[in-house]
């Protein structure tokens, strides 16, 4: 796919931007938190809203009830609400957006914590607990986001070889195209693999210049 130049169209949030949320959409961001030359909005859509996790070091992730043992689906819920709070404000969305919001979840690690804790279990010869099964489909948090927020638009979920961030935008891409949905949430979650490593999520909420306030633009310098 071709991405677009560094000069990314991007929309307003119709929603007030909350203070922990950090930079809010709309307003100048600084070159160190410029948006990677990665995050290129797929020909003909225009950014939202975005996030990022974490937005600094001392950044926890909150629990989710339902969900045990593994950091990925409290790190895919966090970064997924943290973007559409910016642009839709509290749950759930406008009806009329949500219903034509697809979802696409993409990590090139996996939930990572969830396997691991199965496969020590089966090891070890204990019974392995009931959420862990639950938990281990990708969809779980798929679900529980798309009802939070009443995104009725189709969800999918890959594990890619290769650019994560250029995966998630063609199946985004075509989702689009196919009028299937008119906007998608982009989630990239990555669990750390080394104990030096943090747990990185960040997610995009793209869709057409049509919807509201989709009028601004900003310029992110290239890296």
């Amino acid at each position: 796919m071709t991405a677009l130049p560094a000069t990314v169209a991007t929309a307003a949030s119709p929603a007030e931007p909350r203070p922990e949320d950090g930079v809010a959409t709309g307003d100048a961001v600084p070159a160190e938190d410029a948006v990677p030359t990665g995050d290129a909005v797929p020909t003909g859509l225009v950014m939202l809203a975005r996030a990022e996790w974490p937005a600094s070091p001392d950044d926890v992730l909150p629990a989710i009830p339902g969900f045990v043992t593994s950091s990925f689906s409290p790190l895919v819920a966090e970064v997924a609400q943290q973007c559409l709070r910016r642009y839709f404000g509290t749950a759930p969305a406008d009806p009329a957006l949500g219903e034509r919001t697809a979802l696409v979840l993409a990590s090139a690690t996996g939930d990572i914590g969830t396997a691991a804790a199965i496969a020590l279990a089966v090891d070890e010869g204990r019974r392995v607990p009931p959420l862990l099964f639950f938990q281990s489909n990708p969809n779980a948090v798929v679900g529980y986001l798309t009802a939070r927020w009443g995104l009725g638009g189709p969800v999918v979920a890959t594990i890619p070889v290769g650019d994560a961030m250029a995966d998630a935008q063609d199946c985004a891409s075509l989702l689009i195209t196919d009028g299937d949905a008119d906007a998608v949430l982009i989630i990239l979650a990555d669990q750390a693999r080394a104990g030096d490593e943090r747990d990185h999520g960040v997610a995009l909420l793209v869709g057409p210049r049509s919807w509201p306030q989709a009028t601004d633009s900003l310029s992110f310098p290239a890296r």
